[in-house]
């Protein structure tokens, strides 16, 4: 039974509870450009009581150093490099530690420019992505003897997808000649759509499911939650939390994903209802977050009340 966070002893004790905060972003700390009310607040009366934030998206578009601008550009400030969690970064580690990709081999990335910059801080070159030429020829009529599609990179090692704004015919045909080739395929997530502005719009596992569909095979490995991948990096860092996951409180507006990822990680979990989930999808599930409440900036205006 989920317990809704709606007084200021409820918040208070759920604060004390926990001493490691895992948040995901986007429907949690803003929707699209526009942050959402008192989170500036919360996370700096967390850090106050010396309580360990980690920011834990799905957003493959964004580099960490990206994600440091955004919060600047929000308002928030002191938050750290190493508190910032990616899909893009947890698929470079991936591929570097996991896959072990040898550094002469290239990446192709159906994405954008987030995934290419954390896989270029690891030593990869990049291939497809976010590259001018390609965006340029992929919105020319669709020519079958292109380069692209013809002339393929044979250092090409590797195949990332990711969410990508500026898709094409040509894009995707191109990272199905690469699949073909059986290459490792590696997905940043594979979240259906993502909230913005009170709309929802295609997420990266919309995209990803295209090509996995066409070439007949799915991606070997996802590293986005709710996969443990990012969860272990975490834990990694934080051995008392590893040794003792129910310090940590998972909290994101996904049942599917963010509380499933906290949950397989040994975490409780804060459902915020300000992005894909409402109260009656709480009252529908088997399996149902720890807490919920209305939004994360819950947790300051309770306490100060």
């Amino acid at each position: 039974m989920s317990s809704k966070i709606t007084t200021k002893e409820a918040a208070e004790r759920l604060i004390d509870s926990y001493d490691y905060f895992l948040f995901d972003c986007d429907g949690v700390i803003w929707t699209g450009s526009k942050l959402l009310p008192y989170v500036d607040e919360t996370i700096a009366l967390l850090k106050k009581k010396g309580k360990k934030v980690y920011f834990v998206t799905n957003n493959s578009t964004k580099s960490r150093d990206d994600y440091l601008t955004k919060f600047q550009g929000m308002g928030i400030h002191g938050i750290e490099k190493s508190e910032v969690f990616g899909s893009s970064y947890a698929t470079a580690v991936h591929i570097d530690k996991i896959l072990k990709l040898p550094k002469d081999k290239k990446v192709w990335v159906l994405g954008e420019k987030g995934i290419e910059t954390e896989l270029q801080e690891r030593g990869y070159s990049t291939a497809g992505g976010a590259d001018p030429d390609l965006n340029k020829a992929g919105h020319q009529p669709f020519d079958d003897s292109s380069p692209y599609l013809t002339e393929l990179d044979s250092e090409v090692g590797c195949v990332v997808a990711g969410l990508a704004f500026n898709l094409s015919y040509l894009k995707l045909s191109v990272t199905l000649q690469y699949l073909q080739k059986g290459l490792p395929f590696i997905a940043t997530n594979i979240d259906s759509t993502f909230p913005t502005h009170g709309k929802l719009l295609l997420g990266a596992g919309s995209i990803i499911e295209s090509v996995a569909y066409a070439a007949g095979r799915q991606p070997d490995t996802v590293c986005g939650k709710p996969n443990q991948a990012m969860m272990d990096a975490i834990k990694a860092e934080n051995p008392p939390l590893q040794s003792n996951p129910k310090r940590g409180l998972m909290v994101g507006d996904r049942l599917n994903t963010d509380m499933k990822f906290g949950r397989d990680g040994g975490l409780d979990t804060l459902l915020v209802l300000t992005g894909i989930e409402s109260e009656q999808s709480v009252a529908g599930v088997a399996e149902k977050p720890t807490y919920y409440a209305d939004k994360l900036g819950d947790l300051y205006q309770l306490t100060q009340q």
